[in-house]
């Protein structure tokens, strides 16, 4: 029988996962998905904005793959420095699967990025979806106009909860420290700004048109920066994403002003090159240098320069993968290296270490794009299964993994999670609530008998 564990449990974890258990090449295969957290999804869970519920309806499909009779789910484990060795973990299964995502994010690299109200989108998101990781809860505190510098579905995503109503995040699993917090901020005014033009920005034309959806919120579109963009006159040329993203950005400049106590600009063909303090050290402003069209998909500066008041600046600008002890890995595309989804250690397959997802392609794609890349790297494994199956490996992994010390959160664990962010929720007028600490979620996943 072939022992496969699967480490992270988002949506390439779990399309992994469902590839290996519903094939019938290789019987009987049983596959244990490990997770740092003590929560299952990955970014579906602390990714996807709390009023996506569609998106995140996706729970459901990876609920049911973690329950497969072949299938573990076992959270609180950490592969690496204070944690499990990965060469111990390759001593426990015939195969390792790395799903470990791009945990970190990409830097702007201008003086000022270090002051305090400057922080990543990654961060900020990772604040109102209750990640455990996330100490700081100022993000607003003090501010009145916000900065986020990016244009795709993340930038959109914190530019659209910025403006927000309390009362309509009141229906979401938002954690309620956050949600207080939003519903005290002052934040009225919101720029969203790329340094490239509109049909170059990488939002999709569903997330961009909700900002116009908004109560009491306007948003301004500044035509003569749009008509930078060679495509913006004649878009029909461009894929049919980008000429409906161009398409909807026209709509909005060439509309009459709006009321609002809320203002959504988007601006385009900005270039951050400086952070500016205020007379307290904490960020005042942001230094754009306005860039034009260089004819080769890219721009160059023009030596004119806008100061953009902020006290809140939010960058979002790309994930990146980090390195995991253990395995090999390319600085340069921040992914470890692999061939088909094996992982090479100096040019050379590694028997039995694989990877998928993110850490595999890098931080492209979106989240269905995880089950091609997954089903790859599943098809390389099972072609390996026959030389890998000889391996001696012990007959249960989760008692090797207890005598090591470790104290697996299993789906018994999740599932007190989810009674107790329900009962959090009860008591709070709200639907779900989602626990934002370490300890809430580890009390919770203890107390095993329902509620």
């Amino acid at each position: 029988m072939l022992q496969v564990a699967v480490v992270g449990s988002g949506p390439s974890g779990v399309y992994a996962a469902q590839g290996l258990v519903q094939q019938d090449q290789v019987p009987g295969i049983r596959v244990d998905v490990l997770d740092r957290l003590p929560c299952p999804y990955g970014l579906v869970r602390y990714g996807v904005a709390p009023d996506h519920e569609k998106i995140k309806s996706l729970q459901g499909t990876l609920r049911t793959v973690l329950e497969h009779e072949r299938v573990r789910f076992l959270g609180g484990i950490r592969i690496g420095p204070d944690g499990l060795p990965a060469t111990r973990l390759r001593d426990l299964y015939h195969a390792v699967v790395y799903c470990v995502g791009a945990a970190t994010d990409r830097r702007l690299g201008v003086p000022g990025e270090e002051l305090p109200g400057s922080w990543s989108a990654t961060d900020f998101v990772s604040w109102y979806s209750a990640h455990p990781d996330v100490e700081s809860d100022g993000f607003v505190v003090g501010a009145r106009a916000a900065v986020v510098i990016g244009v795709g579905n993340v930038a959109v995503d914190v530019t659209r909860i910025l403006a927000r109503g309390a009362a309509e995040l009141s229906a979401t699993d938002m954690p309620q420290a956050a949600l207080a917090a939003l519903a005290e901020s002052q934040v009225r005014e919101i720029q969203m700004v790329g340094r490239r033009g509109p049909s170059q920005a990488r939002f999709t034309t569903k997330e961009l048109r909700e900002l116009g959806g908004l109560p009491d919120t306007e948003v301004v579109v500044d035509p003569a920066e749009l008509a930078l963009d060679p495509a913006y006159l004649d878009p029909s040329a461009l894929p049919a994403a980008q000429r409906r993203n161009v398409e909807v950005l026209r709509g909005w400049a060439e509309r009459p002003p709006t009321a609002g106590s809320r203002r959504i600009r988007l601006r385009f063909f900005l270039r951050p090159v400086e952070l500016l303090p205020d007379g307290i050290g904490h960020v005042g402003a942001v230094r754009f240098e306005r860039t034009l069209p260089d004819g080769l998909g890219g721009v160059t500066g023009t030596g004119r320069y806008e100061d953009i008041e902020a006290q809140l600046v939010l960058r979002s600008v790309g994930y990146r993968g980090v390195p995991l002890e253990g395995l090999p890995f390319d600085a340069d595309r921040g992914t470890v290296p692999h061939l088909a989804g094996r992982v090479l250690r100096a040019g050379s397959v590694a028997p039995g270490e694989y990877v998928a997802g993110w850490i595999k392609r890098g931080p492209t794609g979106v989240i269905g794009t995880n089950r091609p890349c997954a089903k790859e790297t599943v098809t390389s494994l099972l072609e390996d299964a026959p030389a890998l199956v000889h391996r001696e490996v012990p007959p249960d992994p989760l008692a090797a993994l207890r005598a090591e010390g470790l104290r697996p959160v299993e789906w018994s664990g999740w599932q007190a999670i989810e009674r107790a962010e329900a009962a959090l929720g009860a008591s709070l007028g709200r639907g779900v609530v989602k626990l934002p600490d370490w300890q809430a979620l580890m009390t919770a996943a203890e107390a095993k008998d329902p509620l």
